[in-house]
């Protein structure tokens, strides 16, 4: 092979190779940029879309007076719900009112008979305690003027059953009720660990 053989056969697969490069770069992986587009929008249409926006929030000073407003109209309908986070906080309000209204009375309120909480309706629960005393008939009405006054507690049941004692006492289950929030009525019991 001479030198000038070696040279033209070099040059064609040069050319051939800067060739194919060229074709492959400016025709397979051209980089097409997409064309500029003109703005949609004319400027009568942002003129409507502005004023759109503007009456609506001319709208919301009104409605934020109206949602104050029905906001103290249900915390002054929901004035004789129960001041509790939980079930058992509920249950506790309940009780110290039983023993602090049957103290003033003269009535001896030591245990809990029964607790339930269930729902009452749609949106609020009853939250109940029941308790077993005896007492005097005199005590009795006192103590059931007494709960009237309580505006957030209501009388749910009550029995009245005489004793064979000379003092004439009679024996009393009764059980109070109070409105509770839908959460504290739904929320899961725990475990006792009995």
């Amino acid at each position: 092979m001479t030198v000038g053989s070696f040279n033209r056969r070099t040059g064609m697969q040069l050319a051939a190779g800067v060739g194919a490069i060229l074709l492959l770069k400016f025709v397979v992986f051209s980089d097409k940029q997409p064309a500029v587009v003109a703005a949609a929008e004319n400027v009568p249409a942002a003129e409507l879309r502005l004023k759109r926006v503007r009456e609506k929030a001319a709208t919301v000073a009104e409605l934020e007076k109206q949602f104050k407003e029905a906001k103290a109209d249900l915390d002054a309908r929901e004035g004789g719900i129960l001041k509790a986070d939980t079930a058992a906080q509920a249950q506790a309000t309940i009780q110290d009112l039983l023993h602090r209204v049957g103290q003033a009375n003269g009535i001896d309120i030591r245990g809990v008979e029964d607790q339930r909480i269930r729902p009452l309706g749609a949106d609020y629960g009853e939250a109940s305690v029941s308790v077993r005393f005896t007492c005097q008939i005199e005590q009795l009405v006192n103590f059931l003027a007494a709960l009237a006054n309580e505006p957030a507690f209501s009388t749910n049941e009550i029995n009245v059953t005489s004793t064979n004692d000379k003092k004439k006492a009679i024996q009393v289950r009764l059980t109070l009720s109070g409105v509770v929030t839908r959460k504290i009525a739904t929320e899961k019991k725990t475990g006792t660990g009995l």
